[in-house]
């Protein structure tokens, strides 16, 4: 008995698995309560007359995942595991139906895509690319940044997590480079040539998300939504209708910065030397490079002209994981790893389930035709117009693209197409912005932290020169690319 009373009275062991220390510091039970409060004071409102209940309590889970999103109760994976427990737990739909998100064949592209995107890490392939840039245009400060642009633009197709495109390859050789030309944001010294290159390295990474349906993961999500409302936006259609107004923004967007925000280093030739060093020490291309650059011809050329032999995007990223596994290039311990793939697919299955249902319950069809009392009257241009910029500046009160994106893209897509606006046009738009609001905020996508955490841009430069460079984006894209959408008829 005593053996059993000391052991009933044991206290907790003080070598407490690490995983399950942080798995308990991961809900945050403050957030949780507020998350679940919003969703149930809409639930209990009631459903508007002339729309479904069922809409609006699907409607009430789906703004409680949008505002789970945000303030982040869980990690994203978690709150949408919460979202499709609860729209069956609630009977609002059977559960075939709140799984089926996972049947989505976009929601695979963005998956295998990541998984497609961790060779260029593993292999080195990204950093050279970088690096032979760096090499080549690296002599000036602004050729500087170019190179870095040019390298993220050049990744961006294959590597649908912008924030490790800026952050896991990018952001470490501006560390590296700034430090050495003696710019540290711990001694003052933040001026010289790193406060230019993070804010320029940045937006950068906001236009090259926007240039391909698989450069961001809110994409495909948008184009899945449009895909909800009759508009079939293809990986080549998203990349050349993005190419003129992107390449034009590349171009822009870092004089800009160049002259509001000047380095006090205009003059880089050690880091062309740097450069050239570190190609050095990573030698020749490896078999593995030589790989990874031929899968990475093969999607592409498949993401163009794939669709003229009836192979679609998914197909073709199934195609180029295929060989990378055959080749030894990546492992399946590699695709076990990409924590990031397998989070995004949790959060997007259910984003994508609620969004589609939402439609087919009548609340997208009924918000239509409630705020198309709002902008009828207007022109389709002036309505198009009013609805992208109110679309783009609410990303102050976004800590997330994506959230944005499920949040707002579809009701404005519908209200947008209600007022006569061409379908193709609207859905293509605020698939843009749905990248290009996060010049805006430091916590606004994926990347800004990383980029805004190094120290070398205060907030206040941060908003403002975002806030400026928004003003250019919406110039440079109504009108450069209006004249080039025009060209491809879409309107």
């Amino acid at each position: 008995m005593g053996a059993v009373r000391k052991l009933q009275y044991q206290s907790p062991p003080q070598n407490q698995d690490p995983q399950e220390k942080k798995a308990v510091k991961e809900v945050n039970f403050i957030s949780l309560l507020i998350t679940l409060a919003v969703g149930a004071i809409i639930w209990f409102i009631g459903a508007p007359e002339g729309l479904d209940p069922k809409a609006w309590h699907l409607f009430a889970i789906f703004v409680a995942t949008i505002v789970g999103l945000i303030i982040k109760p869980l990690p994203m994976g978690g709150v949408a595991v919460l979202s499709i427990a609860a729209v069956i737990l609630t009977g609002t739909l059977g559960t075939q139906e709140a799984l089926s998100g996972f049947q989505n064949t976009t929601i695979w592209l963005i998956v295998i895509a990541f998984f497609i995107s961790r060779g260029f890490i593993k292999t080195g392939l990204g950093n050279r690319v970088a690096y032979m840039f760096v090499k080549k245009f690296g002599k000036k400060t602004l050729g500087l940044s170019y190179a870095l642009l040019v390298s993220d633009l050049i990744l961006s197709p294959a590597m649908p997590s912008n924030t490790a495109r800026g952050g896991g390859i990018i952001f470490p050789i501006i560390k590296s480079l700034s430090q050495t030309f003696g710019s540290d944001p711990e001694d003052g010294s933040e001026r010289k040539i790193g406060s230019f290159l993070t804010k320029t390295a940045f937006q950068g990474n906001m236009i090259t998300s926007a240039m391909f349906m698989t450069a961001m993961a809110a994409n495909p999500l948008a184009a899945t939504i449009a895909g909800e409302a009759g508009v079939a936006i293809s990986w080549g259609g998203w990349a050349l209708a993005a190419l003129v107004p992107g390449l034009v923004s590349l171009i822009v967007i870092p004089l800009f910065i160049y002259k509001v925000y000047p380095p006090e280093v205009k003059e880089t030739p050690a880091a062309a030397q740097i450069a050239t060093q570190k190609l050095k020490e990573m030698g020749p291309l490896k078999k593995s490079e030589w790989s990874m650059i031929s899968v990475f011809v093969l999607i592409l050329g498949l993401w163009i002209f794939g669709s003229k032999i009836n192979i679609d995007a998914t197909t073709t990223a199934l195609i180029g994981l295929s060989v990378l596994l055959l080749l030894s290039v990546l492992s399946w311990d590699d695709i076990k790893k990409e924590q990031g793939a397998w989070d995004t697919l949790v959060w997007f299955a259910a984003l994508v389930m609620m969004a589609s249902f939402l439609n087919t319950l009548g609340m997208i069809p009924w918000f239509s035709d409630l705020m198309g009392g709002a902008v009828s009257g207007m022109s389709w241009i002036m309505a198009l117009g009013a609805l992208a910029l109110i679309y783009f500046y609410s990303h102050y009160f976004f800590a997330s693209s994506t959230a944005h994106v499920s949040a707002m893209y579809a009701a404005f897509l519908a209200v947008a197409i209600a007022a006569g606006a061409p379908p193709m046009l609207t859905a293509l738009i605020l698939g843009f912005f749905g990248n290009l609001f996060g010049c805006l905020t430091h916590y606004g996508s994926g990347p800004a932290p990383v980029f805004f955490g190094s120290g070398y841009v205060s907030q206040n430069k941060w908003w403002s020169i975002g806030f400026a460079i928004s003003v250019i984006h919406i110039i440079i894209w109504a009108l450069v690319g209006g004249l080039w959408w025009k060209v491809l008829g879409l309107w």
